[in-house]
C-alpha cells in the first residue's frame, strides 16, 4: 500500500502560460527530489506521460526520484497514444485498474 501518491496529468503545472507551467513543474519536481519526505509513487496519465518518455526535459529529475525509491507509473494507453515514437525512459507502464487501486488505497493523493 502507498502512503503518499502524486498524480501528474499534464505536461505543465497549472493552466495559462505553458512556459511558466513548464518551469513550475520542473521546480516542484526538483523540490520533491530535495525533500526528505518524498512521495511513494507518482502516477502520470493524459499529457502528463510526456514527462516520462524519451526526449523529455524532466528525465534526469525523474530518474533521480526513481533512484531515491519513488515509483513512477505511466498509463500505458496514454503513452501509446501520444505518438508512435514515444518510448518510456523512466518508470513503468500500468493500467487504469492499478491506478484506481492506488488512488483508492493510498492515505493521501495529490493531483498537480
Amino acid at each position: 500500500m502507498y502512503k503518499n501518491a502524486i498524480i501528474i496529468n499534464s505536461d505543465t503545472l497549472g493552466k495559462g502560460d505553458r512556459e511558466i507551467g513548464h518551469t513550475l513543474l520542473g521546480t516542484i519536481l526538483r523540490k520533491m527530489l530535495a525533500s526528505i519526505d518524498k512521495p511513494d509513487v507518482i502516477i502520470f496519465y493524459s499529457s502528463g506521460v510526456k514527462l516520462v518518455v524519451r526526449g523529455s526535459y524532466f528525465i534526469d529529475i525523474l530518474d533521480a526520484l526513481e533512484c531515491a525509491g519513488v515509483e513512477l507509473l505511466a498509463c500505458g494507453t496514454c503513452v501509446s497514444t501520444i505518438g508512435r515514437n514515444s518510448i518510456l525512459a523512466v518508470g513503468r507502464t500500468t493500467n487504469m485498474e492499478e491506478i484506481t487501486d492506488i488512488i483508492l488505497k493510498a492515505e493521501k493523493v495529490v493531483t498537480l
